[in-house]
C-alpha cells in the first residue's frame, strides 16, 4: 500500500495578515497623498478677504515665495475685483524682491494691459523701471564691483523709458520726482558708456572715432557727469590730428568749465596698468576711476 505523504499545513492566518498589511500601507499612502494637497484644498472656497490677508501677512513678513503662491490661488479663484487687482500688484512686487525679474515684468505687463486706466498703473510703470534697473548683471556688479556702464545697456534703457513714462504721463504723481532722479542717474550711466568707448578709441589712436564719440556724448547727454571728460577727449583727439583750431576751442571750453581738469596739466587720460588686467581679482578700472 502506497504510503500517504504528509502535506505541510498552510497557516490560515498568514493571508489575513498580508491583507491587513496591504490595507495599512494603502491607508498611509492615501494619507500622504491627501497631505500633499492639504494646503491647496484648505484654501478652496476661502473668502477672498481671508486669502488676501494671508498673502499680505506673508508680504509684511518678507516671505515672498509664500505670498506669491497665495496670491496666485486668489487670482485663480477670484479673477475679478479689487482684491484681485491689489494681489496682482503685490505679486509683481514680491517677484521683484525675490529676484524673479522676468516673472515680475510679465505680471506688470499683464496688469497694465488689463487695467490701463487703473489709478495704480503709474506705480506699475515705476515698478517696471525698478525691475529693469535690477536685471541681468546685478549680482556680478555687487559681488565683483563691475561697472554697469560697461555692460549691455538694453535693460537700463528700458528702465529709463519706464521712468520717463512716469515723469511725463504722471508728472503730479508721488513717483514722478524719484523717477526723474533715476532718469538722471541712468543718463550718467549712458554718458559714461559713451565716454569709455571714446577713451578706448583714444588709447588705440583712433582719433577721429574718439572725437566723434565724445561729440555724440555732448549732444545726446548734455549736463551729465562726463561732459568735461568728453571735451578733454575732443581736445586730445584734435591735438593728435593736428587740427589746432578745434583743439584750441576744446581747450578753451574746458578751461572755462573745469580749470582744474588733469588733461590741462598733461595728466589725463591715465590708463590703468596692463598688468592689472592679468589679475582676475583686481576688478575693473579705467582712466575715469582716477581722481581728478
Amino acid at each position: 500500500m502506497t504510503p500517504r505523504l504528509a502535506l505541510p499545513r498552510i497557516p490560515v492566518l498568514r493571508p489575513l495578515l498580508l491583507l491587513l498589511l496591504v490595507a495599512a500601507l494603502a491607508g498611509t499612502g492615501c494619507a500622504k497623498m491627501k497631505g500633499m494637497f492639504k494646503d491647496k484644498d484648505a484654501e478652496e472656497g476661502v473668502p477672498v478677504e481671508q486669502l488676501y490677508d494671508k498673502g499680505h501677512a506673508s508680504m509684511v513678513g518678507g516671505n515672498w515665495s509664500h505670498a506669491i503662491t497665495v496670491y496666485k490661488r486668489l487670482v485663480a479663484q477670484y479673477p475679478y475685483g479689487p482684491y484681485t487687482e491689489q494681489a496682482t500688484m503685490e505679486t509683481a512686487y514680491a517677484q521683484f524682491k525675490s529676484g524673479a525679474n522676468d516673472d515680475a515684468i510679465s505680471t506688470i505687463d499683464r496688469f497694465i494691459r488689463t487695467y490701463p486706466t487703473h489709478r495704480n498703473t503709474v506705480y506699475m510703470y515705476y515698478l517696471r523701471g525698478l525691475v529693469n534697473s535690477n536685471r541681468d548683471t546685478v549680482f556680478m556688479q555687487r559681488v565683483w564691483s563691475l561697472d554697469a556702464s560697461r555692460r549691455d545697456l538694453a535693460t537700463p534703457m528700458q528702465a529709463y523709458n519706464d521712468f520717463k513714462i512716469v515723469a511725463e504721463r504722471y508728472p503730479n504723481s508721488r513717483y514722478a520726482a524719484e523717477a526723474r532722479q533715476r532718469m538722471s542717474a541712468l543718463r550718467n550711466m549712458f554718458a559714461r558708456h559713451e565716454l569709455e568707448t571714446a577713451l578706448y578709441y583714444l588709447q588705440h589712436g583712433a582719433w577721429v572715432a574718439a572725437a566723434d564719440r565724445a561729440k555724440y556724448l555732448l549732444e545726446t547727454y548734455p549736463q551729465t557727469d562726463g561732459q568735461d571728460d568728453a571735451v578733454a577727449v575732443m581736445a586730445e583727439a584734435y591735438t593728435q590730428l593736428g587740427n589746432e583750431a578745434l583743439a584750441a576751442d576744446a581747450r578753451r571750453v574746458l578751461e572755462q568749465n573745469n580749470p582744474n581738469h588733469p588733461w590741462l596739466r598733461g595728466d589725463w587720460p591715465d590708463y590703468p596698468s596692463r598688468f592689472r588686467k592679468l589679475n582676475p581679482f583686481a576688478g575693473e578700472k579705467s582712466a575715469l576711476d582716477n581722481e581728478h
